[in-house]
C-alpha cells in the first residue's frame, strides 16, 4: 500500500505549533507597517531641500560601474543639455521602483540616504524664476552613486539639436555655417541683372550673417536662454 502525505496539511499543522493564527497576522501587519514607515521616510527625504555632500555608504558593498565623477556628470549634461539638481525640483512623483532601490540600499549600507540628485531633461523639474530621470546619491569628494533610471532614453539626435547651445563658440560657429547655407540657395537674381561675383556674395553673406545673429540673439533673450555649460547645475530657468 502506497502512503501519502498532504504537503499543505503538515505545513498548518507545524505552523499552528510554531505561531497562533492571530499573532502571524499581527506580526505581517507589523512588518508591512514599518516597510511603509520607511518609504515615506525615503519620500520625504526626496523631496527635501537640504544640501548633503556626502553618505555613509559602505564602500565594499558599492558597484564602482555606477560611481560617477561631478566632472562626467557635467560633461554628458552639457552635451545633452541635461540639469544636474536637487532631487526635490522634480515634477513628477518617483517611481515605486526607485524607492525600492533606495531602501534596498540604505539596508545594505545600514544608513539614511540625503543629498538626492537628479539628472533629467530641464522640463522634468520645476525651475525658479532668474524623457529620462536619473537619480544619484553623494558619496563624498565630488562622486555620485547612480542609484536608479527610469523612463525612456534619451532621443540619438538630441546631442547634435543642442550642439550649437554648448557654447558661445559653438553658437558663433553655428550662424556662420548657416549664413554660408543661406547664402548659397538665394536666388542672387532677385537683387540685380548685373553678372554676380564673389563681392556681392560676400555681400549677402554679411547680411545673412548679421541676420541670423540678430533672430538668434533676440530669441535667446526673450526666452532666457543660456549655453549648456552656464544651466547644468542651475535651478532657475532663465540663468
Amino acid at each position: 500500500m502506497r502512503l501519502s502525505t498532504n504537503i499543505e496539511r503538515e505545513l498548518n499543522k507545524r505552523r499552528a505549533k510554531d505561531a497562533p493564527e492571530g499573532s502571524i497576522l499581527d506580526q505581517i501587519q507589523g512588518i508591512l507597517a514599518a516597510n511603509e514607515d520607511q518609504r515615506q521616510d525615503i519620500h520625504t527625504r526626496l523631496r527635501s531641500r537640504a544640501t548633503s555632500d556626502a553618505n555613509a555608504f559602505d564602500l565594499d558593498q558599492l558597484e564602482t560601474d555606477r560611481i560617477y565623477h561631478i566632472d562626467t556628470i557635467k560633461s554628458i549634461c552639457v552635451d545633452y543639455r541635461l540639469r544636474f539638481l536637487n532631487a526635490a525640483l522634480f515634477k513628477s512623483e518617483f517611481p515605486e521602483e526607485a524607492i525600492s532601490k533606495i531602501r534596498e540600499l540604505e539596508d545594505t549600507h545600514d544608513t539614511a540616504l540625503n543629498g538626492f540628485k537628479l539628472m533629467a531633461p530641464s522640463k522634468l523639474f520645476k525651475l525658479e524664476n532668474a524623457d529620462d530621470p536619473l537619480l544619484f546619491a553623494p558619496i563624498g569628494n565630488g562622486y555620485y552613486y547612480l542609484i536608479h533610471k527610469w523612463g525612456n532614453d534619451l532621443s540619438g539626435v538630441r546631442k547634435l539639436l543642442v550642439w550649437p547651445v554648448k557654447n558661445f563658440d559653438n553658437m558663433i560657429f553655428s550662424i556662420f555655417v548657416a549664413s554660408i547655407l543661406l547664402t548659397a540657395i538665394s536666388p542672387m537674381g532677385v537683387f540685380t541683372n548685373k553678372e554676380v561675383g564673389m563681392p556681392e556674395y560676400v555681400m549677402l553673406f554679411l547680411f545673412m550673417f548679421k541676420a541670423v545673429a540678430a533672430v538668434v540673439l533676440y530669441y535667446g533673450f526673450a526666452a532666457g536662454k543660456n549655453f549648456n555649460t552656464a544651466i547644468w547645475n542651475s535651478k532657475y530657468y532663465n540663468a
